[in-house]
């Protein structure tokens, strides 16, 4: 410890509220900050080396430069099918779709090469292999089952809601364990529900406004959103996602 600080080390803050706080000679070296939100944080005379940083940017001011913009043009220069998930016509978002149907079968390929108790294996306390099949599930069902096609409960029961939410009336079986292909097959019918809107769809269709959401759930009662906001939703959730399943296959594969 050093003299004059108080010592915290190794604390755990979760759900814990500490917006508008002052933190001045703090340390924070080797911390892990998750599922939080850091918006409007002004940081002056601060040192960081040897930081990873996950997440969406936007308005992130390095010494003066929004580093953002640069990121994301980097981001789409490494991978060129990056671009096409954020499509503006309905042929943008089925082409959009059938790259993430043929990507994430490659994935799924690799993923079989594992031993199947592999796939049930966190990586840095990062959702396994099955669980992020059953998180997709459940976006899918949410924003296009619930939210565009107006069922107030689409969920089947081994889908997966994030950590950090707390309405018991979703499923959230986080530790629960379906084989691999019972995890998959909840998951495909979720992709066929997309793959069903977006093969219908035209400008109307794309431009429509959603009918409230019945009843609990996410999203919340009540919300609405255009048909083009739901789709874009579920598309980074399948981009983002399979990344982080390809970054942790590799981590799988190296231990073997």
């Amino acid at each position: 410890m050093i003299e004059g600080f108080q010592d915290l080390t190794g604390s755990t803050y979760e759900r814990t509220d500490l917006s508008r706080s002052t933190f001045r000679l703090v340390l924070f070296d080797g911390s892990t900050i998750r599922d939080s939100d850091m918006n409007g944080v002004t940081m002056r005379g601060v040192g960081i080396e040897d930081t990873s940083i996950d997440g969406e940017f936007k308005n992130f001011v390095l010494n003066g430069v929004d580093v953002a913009p640069l990121v994301e043009a980097e981001l789409d220069r490494r991978d060129p099918d990056r671009p096409k998930f954020r499509p503006t016509t309905p042929d943008g978002f089925r082409a959009a779709w059938d790259v993430n149907e043929h990507r994430w079968s490659a994935t799924l390929s690799r993923a079989r090469r594992l031993p199947a108790e592999r796939l049930h294996e966190s990586v840095g306390g990062e959702w396994s292999f099955v669980q992020t099949l059953r998180h997709l599930a459940f976006a899918s069902e949410s924003w296009v089952g619930r939210a565009v096609l107006g069922d107030p409960y689409p969920w089947h029961p081994w889908s997966l809601a994030w950590d950090t939410y707390r309405d018991l009336g979703i499923p959230q079986d986080r530790d629960g364990r379906p084989p691999l292909d019972e995890a998959l097959a909840i998951r495909q019918d979720a992709m066929g529900l997309v793959r069903r809107v977006v093969d219908g769809l035209d400008e109307a269709e794309l431009d429509r406004e959603t009918d409230p959401c019945v009843g609990p759930g996410w999203p919340l009662e009540g919300a609405t959103f255009s048909v083009r906001d739901c789709l874009l939703t579920v598309l980074n959730e399948e981009w983002h996602h399979r990344v982080y399943a390809e970054r942790d296959l590799a981590v799988l594969e190296a231990g073997d």
